[in-house]
């Protein structure tokens, strides 16, 4: 059974934040595929790096902080909202894991 986080499955100790980096990349790429541009010109978009734009793209997101792939977001013609919620109690999560 996979607990729905692939980081922390594999032991990352900051599981959490690598998964929000990773749904960020991927939509990152959504982004760059859909409008066509090139990993250059989406960087000069951006005001970033070339090898930036590349490392995100291809998941190597390491080496950044999330409010690095928040702001390649939001800088062009992507609004990017936060949303916190409370987590459930893990009686509940137990449970709803075990059915």
């Amino acid at each position: 059974m996979t607990s729905g986080n692939v980081f922390a499955d594999l032991g990352f100790d900051n599981s959490e934040e690598e998964l929000r980096k990773a749904k960020l990349a991927r939509e990152i790429r959504a982004v760059i595929n859909r409008r066509r541009l090139t990993q250059a010109k989406s960087a000069q978009l951006r005001a970033m790096k070339q090898l930036d734009i590349s490392a995100i793209v291809t998941g190597r997101t390491d080496k950044f902080s999330i409010d690095r792939p928040l702001r390649c977001l939001d800088r062009r013609d992507n609004k990017v909202d936060v949303v916190a919620r409370h987590k459930p109690r893990k009686s509940a999560r137990m449970a709803a894991q075990a059915a």
